[in-house]
């Protein structure tokens, strides 16, 4: 964070300043405080940050922003800490001109965000969100991360409910938007596809009336924006003929895919993205799109997207011994479920292919009916045998069944990594996939511990 004086804040706030002081950093935490931060004392389920105030100035914080007066402290009093953390960094976004991707979405928003990063980073001088931090306090601690050396920046914004993609985006003030699709994550609070998809336009609110907006022309929710709204939309997709952009001649081969890039019509380059998944493909094309719209010549696109890496708990391929692991226990809806299922079937195996599948969370009233869909989609997935975890996943293992797949579902941690060590052969290529709060990893950690325990003794 580049200097800012203790008085431009508090006006930002439209509150007063109690001293004079140039603030080098906005903390919340008191535990690592540099001299002449900003302490924002935020409040939330189990803690307040207003009960550290007194440490945080004695530790070297300037001030403090606060929602009362604490005596003792330099306060600059406002009606809500986490508003005015969105605030400071909006008046503080505004100092700067990057090129800013907004990115959000069902699913696929950190894959694409990677993606954009790694595409403008290959011209500019790039930030972009880390992990996972997305959210209204994650968000603009990233965007306070802006210097003027910064030529770009790509921003992931998610949320849960109505209205937080909207005071995300106006924070942000995006000058490309995008949206990768809309799927069912969240819809136990948005009621509907028809609900996420009016929470993921959201983002336009804090955008330029002609800045663009990129978006998958394979999702029918998303494919008609381009003749509904005044600004540019730009559309990417496989199956949709009439998109802008196109992946053609799509080839999988071991842990790569390759593809042939077509915009309006014509071959501008081919890609090789070190995965698997037409889901990530799609998530490349959007890439390419924001490289385009930032000016940035195909062919270094389809290098700089050569070079991706999976991130966090995100379909990441592991190599235990003999056995071949795709990890993907980040979060599960029905499409990601559909895409990890198709990357079982795409990888090659010296052995059996076997699926576990958790729990996909937060459904709401829909849950029994998109775990069932689940159910159906093992029946194209190439797997040999179905490993069922958790309350909701028994209709997974129902549908599973009736399918003609071999399955076995347990609500019981322990049973369930029994029953997966009782069937693997060496050679096996194995799926782990369910919302991040079933823990599958878990599993991994228990049932391959050994394995890795004999390996680093070889080693």
């Amino acid at each position: 964070m580049e200097k800012l004086n203790l008085t431009e804040i508090a006006n930002a706030l439209g509150t007063k300043s109690p001293i004079e002081a140039e603030i080098t950093e906005i903390c919340t935490d008191t535990r690592n405080l540099p001299e002449g931060c900003l302490f924002l004392a935020l409040k939330g389920t189990h803690f307040d940050g207003h009960a550290f105030a007194k440490r945080a100035v004695e530790s070297g914080a300037a001030a403090v922003v606060t929602e009362y007066e604490i005596e003792g402290c330099p306060c600059l009093v406002v009606p809500d800490t986490r508003c005015a953390l969105l605030q400071i960094a909006a008046y503080y976004r505004s100092k700067f001109s990057p090129i800013l991707v907004g990115v959000t979405g069902s699913v696929g928003k950190t894959t694409s965000k990677e993606m954009i990063a790694l595409v403008l980073s290959s011209v500019y001088d790039t930030l972009k969100t880390q992990g996972n931090l997305n959210n209204e306090i994650g968000l603009p601690k990233t965007l306070l991360e802006l210097g003027s050396h910064h030529e770009a920046a790509v921003i992931e914004m998610g949320m849960s409910n109505f209205g937080e993609i909207h005071r995300l985006s106006s924070t942000t003030q995006p000058t490309i938007g995008v949206i990768t699709n809309i799927g069912f994550s969240h819809i136990e609070n948005l009621k509907s596809q028809e609900g996420i998809l009016q929470a993921k336009l959201e983002i336009l609110d804090g955008m330029a009336e002609d800045a663009p907006l990129v978006v998958s022309g394979d999702d029918p929710f998303l494919e008609p924006l381009k003749n509904k709204l005044s600004r540019p939309v730009y559309t990417y997709g496989i199956e949709n003929e009439n998109a802008d952009v196109r992946a053609v001649d799509i080839s999988v081969e071991d842990s790569s895919t390759s593809f042939t890039v077509v915009d309006k019509g014509e071959k501008t380059c081919n890609v090789t993205l070190p995965c698997v998944g037409l889901h990530n493909v799609l998530d490349a094309l959007g890439a390419y799109c924001a490289g385009r719209l930032a000016n940035i010549d195909p062919e270094k696109i389809a290098q700089a997207l050569g070079n991706y890496k999976t991130v966090g708990f995100r379909q990441n391929i592991e190599q235990h011994g003999t056995y071949t692991l795709i990890v993907d226990c980040y979060n599960a809806s029905p499409d990601s479920m559909k895409a990890a299922l198709h990357v079982l079937k795409e990888m090659k195996s010296s052995g059996r292919k076997a699926a576990v599948l958790g729990d996909m969370l937060e459904l709401g009233d829909l849950s029994r009916k998109l775990h069932e869909i689940v159910g159906n989609m093992t029946l194209t997935s190439g797997a040999d045998q179905i490993f069922c975890y958790g309350e909701q996943a028994k209709y997974i293992a129902e549908k599973a069944a009736e399918c003609g797949a071999s399955v076995f579902h347990t609500e019981d941690k322990t049973e369930l990594c029994s029953a997966i060590r009782a069937y693997l052969r060496p050679g096996d290529l194995i799926l782990f996939k369910a919302s991040r709060g079933m823990h599958l990893e878990d599993c991994i950690k228990e049932i391959f511990r050994q394995e890795d325990e004999q390996n680093a003794v070889l080693d």
